[in-house]
């Protein structure tokens, strides 16, 4: 499956923007941390952006993902990239363990994305510029903020990966700012008070 296709994929499937956006913050995160390992980017990006495309259509679990895994195997992807995508999901972790490094990534960077886009969407510019590693870790401690975003999966997504939480939220942070166009996070001009 081309990038092309799986983009199409979605947009049958997903018709919230915020969740579209979700799916591109994931594919960027999956391509930053493949290019870091030397990893195939291509294979990795398709994985973020296809992992939650049937959340819509199936939003508990077990149908999200086996539903979308099912339709994945339908249209060819292969199986170890269905099985990467299953994994993410806690629930199925006796049938789908978390074993490649790629399967530790998809779950590390899934909750981790939104918690980031959700600080860069409440500085004054709305930026993803303007976040660091402290305005994430200061969001993460507010637990009505992004409440639906999980806390536990964040940091147990880094303790998997075996890379220090702040890190791991760095490396977030940039894998995000060099997509912030389609995820609307490029900010807008604030007037100073100088």
């Amino acid at each position: 499956m081309t990038r092309d296709e799986a983009w199409q994929l979605v947009t049958e499937w997903v018709q919230s923007p915020q969740l579209r956006k979700h799916l591109l913050a994931v594919e960027a995160c999956m391509r930053y941390y493949a290019a870091l390992y030397g990893e195939d980017a291509e294979t990795w990006g398709l994985i973020g952006l296809l992992h939650d495309f049937d959340y819509e259509r199936y939003p508990t679990i077990p149908d999200h993902p086996l539903q979308g895994e099912r339709v994945l195997a339908e249209l060819g992807v292969p199986e170890d990239i269905r099985y990467t995508i299953c994994s993410h999901a806690n629930a199925l972790q006796e049938r789908y363990p978390r074993r490649s490094l790629r399967d530790k990534v998809l779950y590390a960077v899934d909750e981790l994305s939104g918690l980031v886009v959700a600080t860069a969407l409440v500085r004054p510019t709305r930026s993803i510029h303007d976040v660091d590693v402290k305005a994430v870790k200061k969001k993460m401690k507010d637990k009505r903020f992004a409440a639906g975003v999980n806390r536990e999966d964040v940091v147990r997504g880094a303790e998997e990966l075996g890379v220090d939480l702040d890190e791991h939220i760095g490396h977030v942070i940039k894998a995000l700012q060099a997509t912030a166009g389609p995820l609307g996070l490029e900010g807008t001009a604030v007037a100073s008070d100088d």
